[in-house]
């Protein structure tokens, strides 16, 4: 029975090629984005995956209340975590201290190259479950050592065994390569770190304010990973810790909490300092996107299989007159759905191979087709027969109940009700296309608003170089006054931070102050100069001057940091920072230096270039930026030889900032695209079908004397009429859903009419495309032709 299906399944392909290649190709392309789909979707829900200790690990935070609502930072006092090291044996395996990642210049003979790591302590490769390829995973005990990654490794040594070589890192320490472990994948948070660095030298070894900080519990410079026990329940060890800092900080509150590495990539969002949001809800969105391309290019398959409907009658007809039970008749055409469905199956495989580096390129992956694994074909082959079922399940009960009389006797019609389940089919279809393309008209004017934000200061020929070796910081003047000579650079400066990024917000107190208000803004470390660098606005007082010495504990803040205070006099008023008291010089316009979706953060400048490890250079206007960085170049190679020259643009940083959501307008756009491909194959076979069964009424017409306007406006308003339906369905329904997702964004752009109007202009035009070709071509047949053949 199953080999007759199969014929039966091949000589109908076979005898309707146009349906056939139609229901095909609208099937490949819906299957072809659900694969896709499901491979990104299965590349960020198993992300952190690759390390053992994945439910185990976690990473302290720290939550602080700042007028009256809690929000969560990732960075903590050392205090914090030694005091979680030395109190709470029982409760962790392992606990680590690591300082931010870092560019680094490792030197082994005449190589030099820039490398991300960071510091750590020697529980830091245990709790990340580093795979060793060679020597020893608790090396960073001795802070005379060195972990590289195996690419890392290659670079430096090639094939060589890299184990007890020496490398020298930052120009700075001779270091001995104790192990060489895995790459991360690309699917884990920490896969830009190639080296690790002992945390003993990190302190003891580098500046002063680093020493410091061992005893500072309000200096919030590092983070804390942790590995729990194997019996500890993670929620009441989060409890037990949580009050670790409030003996220590007495004019704040502060709590820790445990956030585990399952939640760290899709749940990085935070709700009154809860994990809540973040990447999951791409993930929802992206993967409803996915079933509902798919769910059209099935009602492709439902519309064109009921609309021949009476092509089929009198098979049905007389297989129910020999014997045949209507569950066999169901099974016949079901089985036609899935021959159907699998030859699809075979061409979407071969368009999600020729499409990945296209797909990689839109969502900054690095996915690839899993051929050998054996749970990718389960899950294939099960979501195959799924939409064969799902496609052909319609089709299969409308056919199947035919009445047999009636058929033979000829006296059979579908009826003008018949077509009812067909226009709402279409009308779906174009609901969701419509549907998507509105989305990513929000989308995109979303990330515009956003870019066109005004900043508050020139990212136009601002580049940041990286002071990553100590040859820089003694020569600071001399390189400042050789780049202004060069005619090239308008200024310099330094700065603690890069100029679209805080690196770091501490506990700040001033008199007046509600004592229940904890308060921990952006804290920035600049240098002279770096007002005139970045071409911030003074907007009262006045910027950081070489003449007054007193500027070296002086303080400038942006509008949000005095709205903060609610000082209405800022100037000569002080507040206090590690417990000393700092003046209050000037204030300055906000910057947008973070998410430019965002409020802007409290941030306060105070002048310590002794922390700063980021230099400016403004390129001078007029200047090319190829001749710029040809003349800025030969100046830091001559003061810092060890170093190759790596510089940022801040224009490249910033437009970093909308990745995510350009990613999300992308991939919308992709999916649009595709959805409204296969929207109009099912059009364009259902106008074939509907001008081959009127062409005997067609040919009377022309008998009559209508035009082929009048023959074309005929068979084209029927499917116009869906299209405007199906605006009025989608609109109401986008605007609500994009209205709560516009919700997320503080700065946010707003929904125009202007779009809906548009969208639905598009959509007719694109319905009147598709179906023209079929309708003229029947209006324009010979009606001797089209008679004689009736």
């Amino acid at each position: 029975m199953l080999r007759n299906y199969l014929k039966i399944a091949l000589r109908n392909l076979q005898n309707n090629k146009v349906y056939s290649t139609i229901n095909i190709a609208g099937l490949a392309a819906g299957m072809a984005v659900a694969l896709l789909i499901g491979l990104w979707i299965w590349d960020e829900v198993s992300f952190d995956k690759y390390h053992k200790t994945y439910d185990r690990a976690a990473q302290v935070t720290v939550h602080t209340t700042m007028g009256g609502q809690l929000f969560r930072g990732t960075t903590t006092s050392m205090p914090m975590g030694t005091a979680l090291q030395n109190d709470f044996t029982a409760d962790f395996e392992h606990v680590a201290l690591a300082s931010h990642t870092a560019a680094h210049v490792l030197a082994a003979g005449d190589k030099k190259i820039s490398q991300t790591g960071m510091w750590a302590q020697e529980s830091f490769p245990l709790i990340f479950s580093l795979k060793m390829l060679s020597g020893d995973a608790h090396a960073l005990k001795d802070p005379s050592s060195v972990l590289l990654s195996r690419s890392v490794a290659q670079s430096l040594f090639g094939d060589a065994e890299a184990v007890n070589k020496i490398v020298r890192v930052d120009n700075r320490f001779d270091m001995k390569v104790a192990g060489v472990y895995e790459d991360l994948p690309r699917n884990t948070t920490h896969y830009v770190i190639k080296l690790l660095l002992p945390w003993d030298r990190y302190v003891n070894n580098t500046e002063d304010w680093i020493k410091n900080a061992q005893t500072q519990w309000d200096n919030h410079m590092c983070r804390v990973y942790v590995q729990l026990a194997k019996r500890a329940d993670i929620e009441k060890v989060d409890a037990k810790i949580r009050n670790v800092p409030t003996p220590h900080i007495t004019f704040a509150k502060e709590e820790l909490r445990l956030h585990p590495m399952a939640k760290w990539h899709l749940h990085s969002g935070s709700i009154n300092g809860q994990p809540a949001g973040g990447r999951i809800k791409t993930v929802r969105l992206v993967g409803t996107i996915g079933i509902f391309v798919l769910l059209l290019a099935c009602i492709n398959f439902m519309n064109l299989s009921t609309a021949r409907s009476e092509k089929r009658s009198r098979e049905v007809g007389i297989r129910k007159a020999i014997g045949s039970m209507r569950g066999q008749l169901m099974g016949q055409f079901l089985s036609e759905s899935l021959v159907v469905t699998f030859i699809s199956l075979l061409l979407a495989l071969l368009l999600v191979q020729l499409s990945l580096p296209f797909f990689n390129g839109l969502t900054g992956k690095v996915i690839s087709m899993p051929w050998l694994n054996p749970v990718f074909w389960a899950m294939v082959l099960s979501f195959t027969i799924f939409t064969g079922l799902v496609s052909g399940s319609y089709p299969a009960l409308y056919l199947s109940g035919f009445e047999p009389v009636k058929v033979l006797k000829g006296t059979f019609r579908p009826g003008r009700f018949a077509a009812i389940p067909r226009k709402v089919l279409v009308v779906t279809q174009f609901t969701v296309s419509i549907a998507l393309i509105i989305g990513t008209l929000i989308v995109y004017r979303q990330v515009q608003h956003a870019r066109n934000r005004p900043v508050g200061y020139t990212r136009e020929g601002l580049i940041t170089i990286d002071m990553n070796t100590p040859d820089m910081v003694g020569h600071y003047d001399a390189i400042r006054n050789e780049l202004l000579q060069t005619g090239a650079v308008a200024d310099m400066a330094q700065s603690n931070s890069a100029p679209t990024e805080v690196w770091s917000n501490n506990l700040v107190d001033w008199q007046g102050k509600d004592p229940s208000l904890t308060v921990s803004p952006g804290t920035i470390a600049v240098s002279h100069d770096f007002g005139s660098t970045i071409g911030w606005t003074i907007k009262e007082g006045r910027d950081f001057m070489r003449g007054h010495t007193s500027d070296t504990g002086a303080f400038i803040l942006n509008e949000s940091a005095v709205k903060m205070t609610g000082f209405k006099e800022p100037l000569g008023k002080t507040m206090k920072l590690f417990g000393e008291d700092h003046m209050i010089i000037g204030v300055v316009k906000d910057m947008v230096m973070e998410s430019p979706y965002e409020p802007i953060r409290p941030t306060i400048f105070h002048l310590q270039p002794y922390w700063a490890r980021m230099i400016m250079v403004r390129i001078k206007p007029g200047v090319s930026i190829r001749e710029g960085l040809n003349k800025i170049e030969p100046v830091f190679k001559k003061y810092n030889p060890g170093s190759p020259f790596v510089y940022k643009f801040t224009d490249d940083e910033y437009a970093a900032k909308f990745g995510n959501e350009e990613r999300i307008a992308s991939l919308t756009t992709f999916f649009s695209v595709l959805a409204i491909f296969i929207s109009c194959l099912g059009l364009f076979g259902l106008a074939s079908f509907v001008a081959e069964k009127r062409t005997k009424e067609i040919g009377i017409r022309k008998v009559m004397g209508a035009s082929v306007f009048n023959l074309w406006r005929m068979l084209s308003k029927d499917f116009l009429a869906l299209v405007l339906v199906s605006c009025a369905v989608a609109v109401p329904l986008t605007w609500y859903f994009l209205h709560l997702w516009l919700q997320q964004f503080n700065y946010r752009t707003q929904i125009s009419g202007w779009i809906f109007v548009m969208t639905a202009i598009g959509a007719m035009l694109i319905t009147l495309a598709t179906v023209s070709y079929q309708a003229v071509k029947a209006a324009v047949m010979n009606p001797v032709k089209s008679l004689k053949a009736e």
